[in-house]
C-alpha cells in the first residue's frame, strides 16, 4: 500500500473530523459511497482527481492541505528539532514561552 495513500487518507480523516464532517456527510458531498470514503481515509484508494477536488470543496480547504504531512512527524522527532531549534534562537524561545502561557 503507497504511503502517500495512507497519509492523504489520514489527512482527509484528521480535516473531516476537525469540522464536524461524518463519512456519510463527506460521501454525500462527494458522490461516492460511505465504504469508499473508508477505503480512501484508510489508504486503501486514492480518490480520483474528480473525487479529489469533490473532497477539498467539501472540506473547505486548498488542495495543498491535504497534503501537508509535517505534523504526522513522530512525536520524538517533533522534541528533537524544536529543542535543537529552541537552543540556537532566543528569540523563538522566548516566543514559544508566550505561546505556550497563553494556552496553558
Amino acid at each position: 500500500m503507497s504511503t502517500i495513500k495512507k497519509l492523504l487518507g489520514q489527512r482527509i480523516k484528521e480535516v473531516r473530523k476537525s469540522k464536524g464532517i461524518t463519512q456519510e456527510q463527506l460521501a454525500e458531498c462527494v458522490g461516492i459511497g460511505t465504504s469508499n470514503i473508508s477505503y480512501i481515509e484508510t489508504g486503501k484508494f486514492a480518490p480520483t482527481i474528480e473525487n479529489f477536488e469533490k473532497i477539498v470543496k467539501a472540506l473547505d480547504v486548498e488542495p495543498h492541505e491535504l497534503y501537508t504531512f509535517a505534523h504526522l512527524k513522530p512525536t520524538t522527532e517533533i522534541k528533537e528539532e524544536l529543542f535543537t531549534a529552541l537552543e540556537n534562537n532566543e528569540e523563538l524561545l522566548k516566543l514559544i514561552y508566550k505561546f505556550y502561557l497563553t494556552v496553558k
